[in-house]
């Protein structure tokens, strides 16, 4: 991963919309992501930021309970390449811009040099229900 903290790569580029901060926004960062959420209705409208080097497996993993990704992801993929594997060992590779669906349980990654930038939508803990995705487990 970068040796930049997410707060360090975004500063100075507020020339920049998709990294410019946001107001209105809950903004925080978490094991090489930095994030802003926002309501939207029943759901919420998230900004998520992939650092270069970024990969669920090295520095997400250890800092929660789970072999995989628990989270969907999906959304409008605005920058970068980001790229991934279901537990059951199938694999996805989106590169921006492209329209994405990442069920749960995957680890995912940012190829190149660029950072990855989301714009997802979510229902916390029902959107895998309410998006009609499916969890993938190891076969």
């Amino acid at each position: 991963m970068s040796s930049l903290a997410p707060h360090d790569y975004c500063e100075g580029m507020d020339d920049d919309p998709l990294l410019a901060p946001m107001a209105g926004c809950e903004s925080g960062r978490f094991g090489g992501i930095t994030y802003d959420v926002a309501p939207a209705g029943n759901a919420r409208i998230k900004r998520l930021v992939f650092l270069p080097g970024g990969k669920w497996s090295e520095f997400i993993k250890p800092m929660v309970d789970t072999a995989f990704c628990e989270h969907a992801h999906v959304g409008f993929l605005a920058r970068g390449r980001f790229m991934g594997e279901y537990a059951d060992g199938t694999s996805f590779d989106y590169k921006a811009p492209a329209v994405i669906a990442v069920d749960p349980g995957h680890d995912s990654w940012v190829e190149g040099d660029e950072p990855v930038v989301l714009i997802q939508i979510d229902f916390e803990r029902d959107t895998v229900e309410r998006l009609g995705l499916t969890p993938r487990t190891a076969g």
